[in-house]
């Protein structure tokens, strides 16, 4: 019994860390996330374009308004585009054939539209008025240095126009004037022509043709195999008299 105690206050001595242990409470810690970034964007500055477009006045006709807008690469008109036009089927088989004209002169030196004399007018007013808004910002603008011109002054030097022959033909008289430009064929006109809807329907075909093969050697034009003999006729003569 006198050994019981001491083993039994040892026992309570024992236990009395064990209750007055106080477990710690866990802590939970939470980390604030970082505020998205905002990707940067970096611009890149176009490249600058040397075309300028440029509007025509509207020219009021009889048979309505006539309205073109240019586009001019430089000085050169690189395309005709119409704003508005009298809606007549004269007009729209006449417009085509103007254009074309117009890019191939370079210049509202054009030839009447046969069968739409209001328009044609029209058309050329409106263009010039757009050439010589044109010509008048170019003035205003730096004048190009001397090495910059020169070659200009040099390729207008090189144009020279030629007449082809006269050729008689069942349906009337074809000619063509040809400018070149050095030795590459600019724009074909024609001097003379039959008064005929298939000659006037070839003729622009004719034409585009021959700008794009820079030679003769052209196909006829369906429904005007006359005309087409009598074209590449003048037309070579003009090529060979430029030499």
């Amino acid at each position: 019994m006198k050994r019981a105690l001491p083993v039994l206050v040892l026992s309570i001595a024992g236990l009395v860390p064990v209750w007055l242990y106080e477990p710690s409470l866990g802590i939970t810690s939470s980390e604030a996330s970082a505020p998205a970034t905002t990707p940067s964007t970096s611009s890149s500055g176009s490249s600058g374009s040397s075309s300028t477009v440029v509007t025509g006045t509207t020219v009021p006709t009889e048979k309505g308004d006539v309205q073109v807008e240019v586009t001019f690469a430089g000085s050169k008109i690189s395309s005709v585009r119409m704003l508005k036009q009298p809606n007549h089927p004269q007009t729209t088989a006449a417009v085509p054939v103007l254009i074309k004209e117009t890019l191939a002169a370079q210049s509202a030196d054009v030839d009447t539209v046969s069968g739409a004399t209001i328009t044609s007018d029209g058309y050329r007013e409106s263009l010039q008025a757009a050439i010589d808004s044109q010509a008048d910002s170019a003035a205003s603008s730096p004048s190009p240095s001397a090495a910059t011109s020169a070659p200009a002054a040099e390729s207008a030097s090189a144009s020279k126009v030629v007449s082809g022959t006269a050729v008689d033909t069942e349906k009337g008289t074809v000619q063509v004037e040809v400018t070149f430009e050095g030795d590459a064929i600019a724009s074909v006109k024609m001097l003379q022509q039959p008064n005929h809807p298939q000659t006037t329907a070839a003729v622009p075909v004719l034409i585009s043709e021959t700008l794009a093969a820079q030679s003769a050697d052209i196909d006829t034009v369906s429904g005007a195999t006359i005309t087409s003999d009598g074209y590449r006729e003048s037309l070579q003569a003009a090529i060979d008299a430029k030499g």
